[in-house]
């Protein structure tokens, strides 16, 4: 067995040991403020990056290309991993979690403009965001190098997602949607790991977003405004 494994295992004794009574009130239900969508990134540690260690607070999911949309033979729904949340649980707040470097959103860019070859599973998760994600590679600025494009449409993803949620029937209207992107390559300040909001509620503008919520305004930031 690999030694990283029983690292883990090792780590989980102590996790269970702290974390004894503080499933006391969780144990038979969950009612999550705040359900998460990250990309499945390792280097995006989902509670972590809000300094979450309590049970039954917030409702993470994952996936490359932190996707909020999901394909069946009727059509794209919005995901039963972050609907579950929202219609059994009672939770009013949905995060779409980006992250500055995405690898799915770089493989998604390459699909659009070279064409990429990919094992099933990954091509079909690629061809979930390829959609998405096609109008904002003819969007991008011609002077951009490739991590400045890269980065550019991490943004326009999670823009691309909080609108399909918005627009989605399944989403009650007094659901909050937010966008953010979490830095880790000092891409908009030095503060690595920091998560900065680009979206809320389908408003992008910053300065309209920063009058609104004036408290959290040093938090909002955009590399575009397209």
């Amino acid at each position: 067995m690999h030694a990283r494994f029983i690292e883990l295992l090792e780590n989980n004794s102590e996790h269970a040991t702290e974390f004894q009574s503080r499933f006391d009130d969780v144990q038979d239900s969950q009612h999550p403020d705040v359900v998460t969508v990250c990309c499945s990134d390792s280097r995006v540690l989902q509670d972590h990056i809000w300094g979450n260690d309590e049970p039954g607070q917030i409702f993470t999911c994952s996936n490359i290309g932190n996707r909020v949309v999901q394909r069946t033979d009727s059509g794209e729904v919005v995901s039963g991993d972050v609907l579950y949340p929202v219609e059994h649980t009672g939770t009013e707040t949905i995060v779409v979690v980006g992250h500055t470097g995405c690898g799915a959103v770089t493989a998604t860019y390459d699909d659009v403009t070279d064409g990429v070859s990919e094992p099933a599973g990954i091509e079909h998760c690629l061809g979930l965001l390829k959609p998405h994600l096609e109008g904002g590679v003819e969007l991008l600025p011609t002077n951009l190098n490739r991590a400045e494009a890269i980065n550019r449409l991490v943004e326009y993803n999670v823009d691309r997602q909080v609108e399909f949620l918005g627009k989605s029937d399944e989403i009650p209207s007094n659901v909050d949607i937010i966008g953010v992107v979490y830095d880790f390559q000092d891409v908009y300040s030095d503060n690595r790991g920091q998560a900065h909001v680009i979206n809320v509620n389908g408003e992008t503008a910053v300065e309209t977003l920063q009058e609104e919520y004036s408290e959290i305004a040093p938090r909002i930031a955009r590399l575009w405004e397209y």
